[in-house]
């Protein structure tokens, strides 16, 4: 079953409030309801646009797929790519609290080192 995903993101992006994010950024209060707790059963084109703008991600990234109990094999399924991994999400706050002060600083420079090579100006 192909269902929106949109929390796990919404964590790893630091978004606290999800429902107030989403209200704040012109969703109706039925509407963010809806996709925080995967109960949308049609998505609007321009709803996947505006979330992929605010959350900088992909329609991809949104989705996730659970096989049916029907399907024994997913391996050669290009819906595999999306599959729900059932495992706590990655928490990228809890992590940088974690690391000391010299881990902070290496990777505020790799970060910035692998930036620059794409871009012009640092982001730190």
């Amino acid at each position: 079953m192909l269902k929106i995903n949109i929390r796990p993101v919404m964590k790893l992006r630091g978004i606290e409030k999800p429902f107030t994010y989403l209200v704040r950024s012109g969703f109706n209060n039925h509407t963010a309801h809806n996709l925080l707790n995967s109960k949308t059963r049609s998505l609007r084109l321009d709803h996947i646009e505006i979330l992929c703008l605010l959350l900088k991600c992909t329609p991809n990234d949104l989705l996730g797929w659970k096989p049916g109990k029907n399907i024994v094999s997913t391996d050669k399924l290009p819906l595999s790519k999306l599959q729900v991994i059932e495992s706590k999400t990655f928490d990228i706050k809890t992590t940088l609290m974690d690391l000391t002060l010299d881990e902070l600083k290496s990777l505020t420079d790799k970060i910035n080192k692998d930036y620059n090579e794409n871009n012009t100006e640092p982001i730190v």
